[in-house]
């Protein structure tokens, strides 16, 4: 507790607050190193929003327009992203095919064989910005397809969840001008609903349940570009030292409940910070510079006016880029973060 107790009181001594607004509107070949664990029964469910989205949100999206995609599939396919995301990583660390998106699992007879994909980009635990649904109402979709006799109880005894919380609750606080004093309060309401849902995930049958911790919300492009992409914000980043403190208590206290260890914290936030430095043999010419920008602060990448001329600039090399936009990592930096958690992954199978 006293970690805690320290943590809010740097918070109020730092909040000299600008701009937490994570909202996503604006916004590979497999390493044969890494592990692949197939079983040709697994299922991999996803929860969550942009980071782990490959193709729920709706056609006004970003992620639905050019240069969304260009590295895989080739062209805008609803990733926020040039290309694969954190859940396509894990998809073939579990040894399945990406999970086909919810929003299009009637179309064609996309196989639902893999598991499904939840998450929609912009959303939070609680309603956000976006009227895409909240973490609830996608486990919600789950629910009701288990009750439809689309997955049995086997499938789920043999099946993995990941669960994608990447601070959209904390944009949405902000713009509903949340106080600076109030923010420790909504940051531990925020993670006990997110506890919450890994706990209800799990009652419906989920094997083992991987989370993530809230990335270094103050390295993001859009705080950086106040420093020319060269410093982070310290007081951001103190909110997520507080938010993944309490989540890392919390999966404690659920593992500690539950006889079979189900629950791995998976810490995106160390995977960053260590891509950052240079680690993993991933270099990246300026870390927290991203790939697509637009070319003043009304536009961002994939505007185009009202002819249809682009405003906004793309690198020469999304490979050299960790972040492909001012929210979101590249290919290549899913990859660099990938190869970070492979220690936590291993857990999945213990």
């Amino acid at each position: 507790m006293e970690l805690q107790k320290m943590v809010v009181l740097l918070l109020f001594l730092h909040l000299i607050f600008t701009g937490f607004e994570i909202v996503e509107s604006s916004a590979h070949r497999h390493h044969h190193h890494h592990h692949h664990h197939h079983n040709a029964q697994s299922k991999f469910f996803v929860f969550g929003d942009s980071y782990a989205d490959t193709g729920n949100n709706r056609r006004l999206a970003s992620s639905w327009k050019m240069p969304y995609g260009i590295t895989f599939p080739g062209k805008p396919a609803g990733r926020f992203s040039d290309g694969r995301v954190l859940t396509d990583y894990l998809a073939s660390y579990v040894g399945v095919k990406s999970p086909v998106p919810y929003r299009w699992r009637k179309r064609g007879n996309k196989p639902t064989g893999c598991g499904m994909n939840f998450a929609f980009g912009g959303t939070g635990v609680f309603d956000t910005l976006t009227p895409e649904p909240n973490m609830t109402t996608q486990i919600d979709f789950l629910q009701k397809l288990i009750r439809d006799g689309v997955y049995t109880k086997h499938d789920l005894s043999l099946s993995i969840a990941l669960v994608s919380n990447a601070g959209n609750d904390y944009g949405t606080y902000n713009h509903h001008n949340g106080t600076a004093q109030g923010f420790p309060a909504y940051i531990t309401s925020v993670v006990n609903q997110l506890t919450l849902n890994l706990k209800r995930i799990h009652r419906l049958g989920v094997r083992k349940i991987a989370v993530t911790t809230l990335q270094p919300l103050g390295c993001l492009p859009q705080s950086t570009f106040i420093s020319s992409y060269q410093s982070c914000n310290v007081s951001q980043n103190l909110l997520v030292s507080f938010h993944n403190l309490l989540l890392q208590q919390g999966v404690e206290r659920l593992n500690n409940s539950s006889k079979d260890s189900a629950f791995v914290l998976l810490d995106i936030n160390s995977a960053f910070t260590a891509a950052f430095k240079g680690q993993h043999n991933l270099t990246f010419s300026n870390p927290l510079k991203p790939c697509c920008v637009g070319i003043s602060n009304q536009y961002s990448c994939g505007s185009v006016d009202e002819t249809g001329v682009k405003k906004y600039v793309v690198c020469e090399d999304p490979k050299s880029a960790f972040f492909w936009d001012t929210v979101h990592p590249s290919q290549q930096g899913w990859l660099s973060v990938y190869s970070a958690l492979q220690p936590s992954l291993n857990q999945l199978y213990s």
